[in-house]
């Protein structure tokens, strides 16, 4: 186990945190394929406790936990994004302003991460736009197929859509007044020794 020919690294991760640590994963498999990687999704607010109870190796969060028994390392900066279809009208913006700048379908991301979904609305609420919400959908995977289908726009985590950016998907805009920074965090059992496919995942992942 060592030498890493064999062994298991379990993780627990929400919607949104999978999209930070694909890079290292696939690097992960290529160097260790014998190791069997359990990746579990679940509500950001269970993987502190599945960790302290052994079930998991290490878990990727948004936030520090307040356990004295666990610790937080950061392992990513993001933030929140607006993106639309290419061939929507915002499309041609490269940044827009929250108040009058446009009365289009917004989906805001809802069930992983409520608190930013809540700090988006105060947000519009604010700048006295009202937020035009007809249709609201459970993942972010169904949102950003909702705008490629070109039938509205969405405020998610930039992590998620960073691929479709990159190839053209999607249109990145910016908002003057969305400065909503997001930390991801991987936490682990303090003093505990980690399981020795567990640090080589870390170091992979600082190495990405």
């Amino acid at each position: 186990m060592e030498g890493l020919k064999r062994g298991e690294l379990s993780l627990g991760v929400n919607e949104s945190s999978i999209h930070a640590l694909l890079p290292a994963l696939a690097k992960f498999r290529e160097k260790h394929p014998g190791v069997q990687v359990r990746v579990h999704r679940m509500l950001s607010r269970d993987i502190p406790h599945e960790v302290l109870n052994y079930r998991l190796d290490l878990g990727a969060i948004s936030f520090v936990p307040r356990d004295a028994q666990l610790q937080a390392t950061e392992i990513l900066k993001d933030e929140l994004t607006l993106v639309v279809h290419p061939k929507h009208l915002l499309a041609k913006k490269r940044e827009v302003d929250v108040a009058g700048a446009w009365r289009r379908k917004l989906h805001p991301r809802t069930a992983s991460n409520p608190p930013f979904r809540r700090r988006v609305i105060e947000l519009f609420a604010r700048n006295r736009t009202a937020l035009n919400m007809p249709i609201e959908m459970p993942t972010i995977e169904s949102i950003k197929r909702f705008v490629q289908m070109g039938m509205g726009v969405a405020i998610v985590p930039r992590m998620c859509v960073e691929w479709e950016i990159e190839h053209g998907w999607m249109k990145e805009v910016k908002v003057r007044q969305l400065n909503m920074p997001r930390h991801v965090y991987f936490v682990s059992r303090r003093g505990a020794r980690l399981p020795h496919a567990a640090s080589e995942f870390m170091r992979i992942l600082r190495e990405e």
